[in-house]
């Protein structure tokens, strides 16, 4: 590869035998190949390769400045990204497998990045919870509260802690959560009020809200009620909220 078509991979040690797919995946990409899950800013697609499956994201083409800042000083996307599920697996946080990632950069400036993970098996989104009755519903509100828990007691803040992002289904081994969309994450020091603010982008019921106080207070050892307050202060802070919730 040139200098001026620059191609950068980073694979697991246990996905070794997936290169050539992580440095296929522009050109799968540009021939509209697998599934598409989401398309805006940035695309994710769903694609088969050997047998199994696998989920891609095409991070957008930055503006030219930011091309020369993410070409020389900063981590691509997918590299955070990708660094950043090792976190979350190390502090025993779920999300989708990770297997590696691929920037491009053509010259000085960076051009395009990809992170691919295994498909997760996790069927529902938080917001499904909105959409369909589930008789384990406080289940799965405790289950996020949960891993909310272990990320702040962590010090690690998912700056996009939001409906879309948060994975969950239920297994006999109970309720399984994987958080995805990890490329912007906050590392420090979370207390009582800096965790409940970083889930203002979260709806909830006024007994949801109640559900996740308990169990997060009761892992973190704050006080319910204030807990509560707090998750309750900051969600009516956000626009657009859902009509019955907070």
């Amino acid at each position: 590869m040139s200098l001026f078509n620059h191609r950068t991979l980073v694979v697991h040690a246990a996905c070794k035998d997936l290169e050539s797919f992580v440095l296929s995946v522009p050109e799968r990409f540009e021939r509209g190949e697998g599934t598409v899950i989401h398309k805006g800013r940035n695309e994710l697609r769903k694609i088969t390769y050997g047998g199994r499956s696998f989920v891609v994201k095409s991070f957008h083409r930055p503006n030219l400045i930011n091309r020369f800042v993410y070409g020389v000083f900063r981590p691509s996307k997918a590299k955070r990204s990708y660094e950043h599920a090792q976190l979350f697996l190390e502090a025993g946080v779920g999300t989708p497998r990770p297997v590696g990632y691929l920037n491009i950069r053509k010259g000085l400036l960076f051009d395009r990045s990809y992170y691919v993970t295994y498909a997760s098996e996790c069927p529902y989104t938080y917001e499904a919870l909105f959409k369909q009755k589930f008789d384990y519903e406080d289940d799965v509100i405790r289950a996020v509260a949960r891993t909310t828990a272990i990320l702040h007691e962590h010090g690690y803040a998912h700056k996009d802690y939001g409906r879309g992002n948060i994975l969950f289904g239920k297994t006999s081994e109970g309720i399984k959560i994987e958080i995805v969309d990890l490329n912007r994450l906050s590392v420090g020091k979370l207390d009582l009020r800096a965790g409940c603010k970083n889930l203002e982008r979260l709806p909830a019921t006024p007994h949801m809200h109640r559900v996740f106080a308990d169990e997060y207070a009761r892992l973190r050892g704050f006080d319910a009620e204030e807990c509560y307050k707090l998750l309750v202060a900051f969600r009516s802070t956000q626009p657009g909220k859902i009509d019955g919730l907070y």
